[in-house]
């Protein structure tokens, strides 16, 4: 079997998840589905970064310990990982020892490579970002990012990231997929043309992080902290974690793209290894036009949306809405008209009157066909032909259009049902009915195979009533078996007004 690899950002826990986090985690778990529908040995990672001075300072000001304070909001990211119905295979967190001892050993090859040297570190440093910066990269005093800034002096471990620009510029002129879409491939390489200066990997101001292997008066810098994480769920550095890391695929905001493209790939061939196979950056959420933010008392609560509209229809939503790459806006008439347009319309109309019509009037069998007609053998060969569309999709990261082409097969099993009307046949032709509802039957079954990458728990119904078991896209070319019993259907998406 082919090997995949995926991973979310570890999600970083000074606060609880938001629509962000369930956007990238849901866009994972699709492409994470369907490898593994398609003949993948899958790994899908998430987790949280648990370390750093913002969570030292939330847990001071919560009068908690910092190991306190991350244990109880991670724990918030698994509630949501379970809600959201993700299949992630793994779930690391920065503080367990499996991380520490990754982290401590790629930190050693850097310095057995000569890339870490002892100096002194005077700069902008940003909390909520935990970044450094430059005089001539802040505006009107802060981060470029809206973040207040402080004057830091300490003594720091510094990485040779000015060493690495043009292997790097070299690398990604070999390797264009590797940062993707291509407007931030553009951003990254302006900066990396830009110059890189060394980097700051260490800190002695706080103590909540992985010591400085040798020098216990450091702790390492987040970002060479967190980031080691893809790696150290993969069980580095025992050999047995390049079966995965070849593939290696993140999917990340679009405000980390530059410690992923940029300082993520010079660490790792600075000891060596090869950097991901891809880094792909995704949009923001706005909501009805406007910045999510505590103040404006809009930010969307992942776990509320669920509660009240099903796993199925907010990761319907989410994945079908915006062009994934770009940024959207949250808006609440556009999410119900989605809902009720593609899922109670179209989706569970098709689903219901068919499997209706069979339960009440096929003696709630699966009719045996007789010939097929050219309509009957368009219909049943879409799916299978839709396949290969669908792979480019996911391998091109184009998770909308995904829903758009299952769609087509949708809307044509609609108009194939008011053409053939399975209802005059009753009487009118009882053997060409039958294989009219063999032909409907046999494509939902079909389409519940192709959405159970978006709509996982609608999908898993659809296959029950029509007895059929979970099963991967092998699964399309082996056609459906008459007798096997229908289940009396349930309507499968609700309608909101």
């Amino acid at each position: 079997m082919k090997s995949f690899y995926i991973t979310t950002p570890i999600y970083y826990v000074n606060d609880k998840p938001h629509i962000g986090h369930a956007y990238t985690s849901l866009a994972c778990d699709m492409i994470a589905r369907f490898k593994h529908l398609d003949g993948y040995n899958v790994k899908f990672l998430t987790g949280t970064d648990e370390h750093g001075q913002k969570i030292e300072k939330a847990a001071a000001a919560n009068g908690v310990s910092p190991q306190e304070f991350v244990d109880e909001v991670s724990s918030s990211f698994r509630e949501l990982a379970k809600a959201l119905d993700l299949t992630n295979d793994d779930f690391i967190r920065t503080t367990e020892p499996r991380h520490k001892q990754a982290a401590q050993h790629l930190w050693n090859q850097l310095v057995a490579s000569g890339n870490i040297y002892l100096g002194e570190y005077a700069g902008w440093y940003a909390i909520r970002d935990e970044a450094f910066y430059q005089e001539d990269e802040l505006v009107n005093g802060k981060a470029p990012t809206g973040a207040e800034v402080e004057w830091v002096k300490e003594s720091s471990y510094f990485f040779k990231l000015s060493a690495w620009e043009e292997p790097l510029l070299e690398y990604y002129a070999k390797h264009p997929e590797a940062i993707q879409p291509e407007s931030r491939r553009n951003e990254v390489l302006r900066f990396i043309e830009g110059g890189l200066k060394d980097l700051s990997i260490s800190r002695t101001t706080l103590k909540w992080g992985i010591p400085v292997p040798g020098d216990p008066d450091h702790v390492m810098y987040v970002w060479l902290d967190a980031l080691t994480n893809y790696l150290s769920a993969l069980g580095y550095p025992k050999n047995d974690y390049q079966q995965y890391w070849d593939q290696a695929v993140h999917v990340v905001g679009k405000d980390i793209i530059r410690f992923h493209s940029v300082y993520w790939p010079a660490f790792l061939m600075a000891a060596g290894l090869t950097p991901p196979k891809t880094v792909f950056a995704h949009g923001w959420w706005t909501v009805e036009g406007e910045k999510m933010s505590k103040s404006l008392g809009n930010v969307i609560d992942p776990i509320e949306m669920i509660n009240t509209y099903g796993a199925d229809a907010f990761r319907y939503f989410l994945l079908r809405d915006l062009s994934f790459g770009q940024d959207g806006d949250f808006s609440k008439t556009s999410f119900i008209n989605l809902l009720n347009t593609d899922l109670a319309n179209a989706y569970g109309n098709l689903c219901q009157r068919v499997l209706s019509f069979i339960y009440k009037n096929a003696d709630a069998i699966i009719p045996t066909p007789a010939e097929f007609t050219e309509e009957d053998k368009a219909l049943l060969a879409m799916p299978k032909e839709m396949l290969p569309v669908l792979r480019g999709h996911i391998d091109h990261f184009h998770l909308h259009r995904y829903a758009e082409s299952v769609w087509q097969i949708i809307a044509e099993g609609n108009r194939y049902v008011d053409a053939q009307k399975p209802w005059s046949l009753k009487k009118e032709d009882p053997t060409r009915m039958a294989t009219v509802l063999y032909t409907l039957a046999d494509v939902i079954r079909q389409i519940a195979m192709l959405t159970q990458p978006i709509l996982p728990v609608a999908s898993s119904k659809i296959l029950t009533i029509l007895s059929v078991e979970k099963s991967d896209f092998t699964q399309l070319e082996v056609a459906l078996k008459p007798g096997l019993s229908v289940s009396e259907p349930q309507p499968l998406f609700a309608k909101y007004i």
